[in-house]
């Protein structure tokens, strides 16, 4: 007679609340506030227009793919049925490697930032680093463990206390220092004018940088896809959820990043440490003890959250892909939350492994620096590959279903796409591309791994 104790636990279903604020907890960050802020006012110019160009699209193909396709493996799924299921797998693989690549990178900046409640030398020690980053991670693999209710309440929570709630308070402090007229922290008033929101032309590289910048940290509003079987309502519900995470990411963004500039001269702003800087400048001045270490601990919190939204969604899909056929049974290894304990541990290994770069590196800035770069190209071919998918399917499967479409028919759906698609080999080519060695490691993986 079976063990009722050993029955499968009933899925935990999520609304249109709790899918958004996955979305916000896997974007939605203040580690690029700071070096958007370094180009002045125009970073809200270059954040509309690759918002336009980059974001939106993802917001709309993946919202079409979600509902129209919601069968597990979210890319993975996309990209097998319009292209077959080998090319499937790659597309997977690229989501899921990059993820990998990028977990030491953001949890080495929740390190950098609890430094400063802690001991603010540390930022700069390695061992600290990777001491920090791995904690962190198991940790987050182990709350994977107990399934998506436990991981979407760290997320949830995360993006709340660590996310919104300083990033509100920043700003805030930002629009009090606005109208009380204070002189910014080098004796300067921000001038807002139509000039100053222009990009400076006469630099072209530096351009480039801020496009390419923004291009990668917008990146990740296909990943809640993963859970479209988890909710409650995937062809009414992903879209609004979809929406709701959109306008949230894009206005942190712009008014985030314009709060840090009215405090901080953009040439004094660090990219790493701009943030706590600002938290520093606004404890002195208003005399509130205990700010910075507060500041720094909820933020941390907040990275912490969204590696744990992360966790467990591109290695869901990886799980659809061994079912496939395509990975050894060990990888299809699940427990009674349906979580794929085995592929969580392989991932966590490898991310140890990873996260010694910090240790071989003698600069934690330049690991850091090397290990964006890789995760940025790795992402962006899985993006030409989901758009192109997108466009496929409107004419190999026309009659599927689609609770929401993006508009314009086809030719819609090729205006949208390739926008995107054509931002995607931009960065790529013209950014990325130059840094030999780290596109020799990229180009030299893909090469081996993929079918």
């Amino acid at each position: 007679m079976p063990d009722p104790s050993r029955a499968p636990r009933t899925p935990h279903k999520l609304g249109v609340f709790a899918l958004s604020m996955l979305n916000v907890a896997a974007i939605a960050t203040l580690r690029d506030l700071p070096a958007m802020a370094e180009y002045g006012l125009s970073s809200i110019t270059y954040c509309l227009f690759v918002a336009a160009v980059f974001m939106i699209p993802i917001s709309l193909v993946s919202a079409e793919l979600a509902t129209g396709f919601p069968q597990a493996g979210g890319v993975h799924n996309w990209v097998r049925q319009a292209f077959g299921p080998r090319w499937g797998f790659v597309a997977i693989w690229l989501q899921w490697i990059q993820n990998v690549v990028w977990y030491p990178v953001v949890l080495s900046f929740a390190a950098s930032t609890l430094a400063y409640a802690l001991h603010p030398e540390l930022a700069q020690n390695c061992l600290y680093i990777v001491a920090v980053v791995l904690a962190a991670y198991w940790t987050s693999t182990l709350v994977n463990f107990r399934g998506l209710k436990a991981s979407s309440l760290i997320s949830t929570l995360g993006v709340i206390v660590g996310t919104l709630l300083p990033a509100i308070v920043l700003i805030g402090f930002g629009a009090v220092w606005w109208l009380k007229a204070l002189p910014r922290s080098d004796g300067t008033q921000l001038v807002l004018s139509a000039h100053s929101l222009l990009p400076d032309v006469s630099h072209p590289s530096r351009m480039v940088l801020a496009l390419s910048m923004l291009l990668t940290s917008f990146v990740g509003m296909e990943m809640p896809a993963s859970h479209a079987q988890e909710v409650r309502n995937p062809q009414r519900d992903y879209p609004r959820a979809i929406l709701i995470a959109t306008v949230v990411i894009l206005g942190l963004a712009i008014v985030g990043t314009t709060a840090l500039i009215i405090v901080i001269p953009p040439a004094g702003i660090d990219a790493e440490t701009g943030v706590m800087r600002m938290v520093q400048i606004v404890q002195q001045q208003h005399d509130l003890p205990g700010l910075v270490h507060l500041a720094a601990v909820l933020i941390a919190f907040g990275l912490f959250g969204q590696v744990t939204t992360w966790v467990p969604g591109p290695s869901k899909g990886l799980l659809a892909v061994g079912r496939h056929g395509f990975l050894p049974r060990f990888f299809q290894q699940t427990n009674r939350s349906g979580m794929q304990t085995h592929i969580l541990l392989v991932q966590a290994a490898i991310v140890t492994v990873l996260s010694l770069v910090f240790m071989v590196i003698p600069s934690v800035e330049t690991a850091y620096t090397l290990l964006m770069a890789a995760t940025a190209q790795i992402y962006l071919l899985m993006y030409i590959m989901m758009f192109a998918a997108a466009i496929r399917l409107r004419y190999s499967q026309p009659d599927t279903p689609r609770a929401y479409r993006v508009p314009g028919g086809n030719s819609g759906m090729w205006c949208v796409a390739g926008t995107a698609i054509a931002g995607a080999v931009f960065t790529i080519c013209v950014f990325y591309a130059p840094q030999a060695g780290v596109s020799a490691i990229v180009w030299m993986g893909l090469l081996h791994w993929a079918p």
